[in-house]
């Protein structure tokens, strides 16, 4: 038995420990939101965790009701919700586990010593910008003016100035640029892929609209995709479904083209000059998402006994965590405490990232953000990506 399956069996409801009978779902957000501040604000030391799919029925007893399929799915879509409306950031990993013989989601925030956490923007009327709450016993409480300004004093009184820190790319001397080399992405296998089906949409149209029969189609068909494929008819919209599931089909073997076969891994050090160590450090980093530049979300496959397999659980965690948007990607990674006069290198694993023959002689800035439980304020600053 491992310890969250543990904790789901045997804990019962309390400050760091929290239990939900249904899953949140697009209907529960604002209490999913209101859930993660209170936790994270919560007294307590260590990981807290929510645990859904699980209750008590009128004699508290537990029982287990479990979640489906589509909510174990919804895991990126969690940190991402955290991501971008609660301030400061907060690491969070959304684990499906068995129990009874049905499947129960346990959230599982980090040690949070960057309080106060509160929303960073409004998410409805009811849960606006700088609310916060904390988790008292086995309820979120709101605070008040008075908390958050003890909270505030505490932080100020017992902190590190951000001037005495430095961040940016490992070597002699920190960098604040980092070198990528390209590679072209059409050798990508869902791009090699995709232009075989266009080419042989395009014979199969000029083929229909000249009135010639399907021998040339055949002919295109083994040419491209080999003699031992063999030729099915297919519509026009057979074509196009399939050209819409290429990059779910390959995934696999682009990842391992893009994050193995073509990978830069990118690390950086921060390097506290102060006269004490930063205490729960945590970096993000804030890049922009541009059609050409790849991120891994994860570590790709690995080859194990001539088959490709998925790393374990305990490998895929010490991996930053990565959100993708539609306008910029976002990385984090818990650093634990900092020393004073000692570089530090801010990933477990370094990212993974690859970039196309598009950016070839560009530039793009990142920004970045480190918090600590003693930081007067967070460090900023930006650093420069040059392909």
């Amino acid at each position: 038995m491992n310890d969250l399956t543990k904790i789901a069996k045997s804990a019962s409801p309390e400050t760091a420990v929290q239990f939900r009978m249904a899953p949140y779902g697009r209907s529960g957000i604002r209490e999913f939101l209101r859930d993660v501040v209170a936790m994270a604000n919560a007294a307590v030391d260590g990981a807290r965790y929510i645990i859904t799919g699980v209750g008590f029925d009128e004699q508290d007893r537990k029982c287990v009701t479990g979640i489906s399929r589509d909510d174990v799915s919804e895991q990126s879509s969690y940190q991402s919700l955290v991501a971008d409306f609660i301030e400061p950031p907060i690491r969070i990993r959304h684990q499906p586990i068995a129990l009874d013989g049905k499947t129960v989601g346990v959230f599982e925030i980090g040690d949070c010593q960057d309080k106060p956490y509160m929303m960073r923007v409004d998410q409805s009327e009811r849960l606006r910008r700088g609310d916060a709450y904390v988790r008292v016993k086995d309820a979120a409480i709101k605070m008040g003016r008075r908390q958050l300004q003890q909270l505030f004093e505490r932080k100020f009184r017992d902190s590190v100035s951000a001037d005495r820190i430095e961040i940016g790319f490992p070597g002699e001397i920190i960098h604040k640029d980092f070198r990528i080399p390209t590679t072209d992405i059409a050798d990508l296998p869902s791009e090699i892929a995709g232009a075989k089906l266009r080419q042989f949409a395009e014979i199969r149209q000029m083929s229909s609209e000249s009135g010639s029969n399907t021998m040339v189609t055949r002919l295109t068909h083994a040419r491209l995709f080999g003699a031992d494929s063999p030729y099915e008819h297919r519509s026009p919209e057979d074509l196009e479904h399939e050209m819409a599931e290429l990059k779910r089909k390959h995934r696999a073997s682009d990842d391992q083209f893009l994050f193995r076969d073509h990978v830069t891994k990118m690390q950086l050090v921060v390097y506290n000059q102060g006269d004490e160590a930063i205490e729960n450090a945590s970096l993000s980093l804030v890049m922009p998402n541009h059609g050409a530049f790849f991120v891994a979300s994860q570590l790709p496959q690995v080859l194990r006994n001539g088959k490709l397999v998925d790393r374990g659980s305990s490998e895929q965690a010490d991996y930053p965590v990565v959100n993708a948007k539609d306008n910029m990607i976002q990385v984090s990674s818990n650093l634990g405490d900092v020393p004073a006069c000692a570089p530090v290198q801010v990933f477990s694993v370094p990212l993974r990232v690859c970039a196309g023959s598009a950016l070839r002689g560009k530039r793009m800035g990142m920004r970045y953000f480190l918090f600590g439980r003693n930081l007067r304020s967070p460090v900023k600053g930006k650093l420069r990506l040059v392909f």
